[in-house]
């Protein structure tokens, strides 16, 4: 199948075919949640990911927080941890602003189109762990999954800033 007719960002697909990045493809109808995806990923082998995009109180910084799917987040206890002052999710006009994406459909390869590098992400070190991971191609009808190192890649061809943080026991 070529990437034209896959569900989902084309420039995100003409991104990991340069970078020669491989990767699974599965589509699925669309989904609001990660707890309405699961049902889709039972047969998949993968990290599944929740994808999580705040802003902080004054609105200049944004941040990704990436964790597994089935993990609670605790918003206070996430301040505390990574220092960033209070925090609350982005409204969708700005997550349509800096990921050019729409909501249930927040994923890591939005990042394709945040040209000033202006979001920095915090990734649960848990997930160093994966062999492979997935995410929304852009778009919630359809999960892709390609190996933790290949996503390491891909962040770094991004040039947004990123680090670990264990933001549970």
């Amino acid at each position: 199948m070529h990437y034209t007719d896959m569900r989902g960002d084309p420039k995100l697909y003409k991104l990991l075919e340069e970078l020669d990045i491989k990767f699974d493809y599965h589509e699925h109808p669309p989904v609001a949640t990660v707890e309405e995806a699961s049902k889709y990923w039972k047969d998949l082998e993968a990290a599944h990911c929740k994808n999580l995009f705040f802003r902080n109180h004054k609105g200049n910084r944004h941040y990704l927080v990436i964790i597994e799917y089935s993990k609670d987040l605790n918003i206070g206890d996430l301040e505390q941890r990574l220092k960033q002052g209070k925090l609350s999710f982005a409204s969708p006009r700005r997550l349509n602003k800096y990921l050019g994406l729409d909501p249930g459909s927040v994923s890591p390869f939005g990042l394709i189109n945040d040209t000033d590098n202006h979001v920095h992400l915090f990734i649960d070190e848990n997930l160093k762990d994966c062999e492979k991971i997935s995410f929304h191609p852009n778009l919630n009808t359809a999960s892709i999954i390609i190996s933790y190192s290949d996503f390491i890649r891909f962040l770094e061809s991004t040039g947004n800033s990123y680090e670990y943080v264990k933001l549970y026991d």
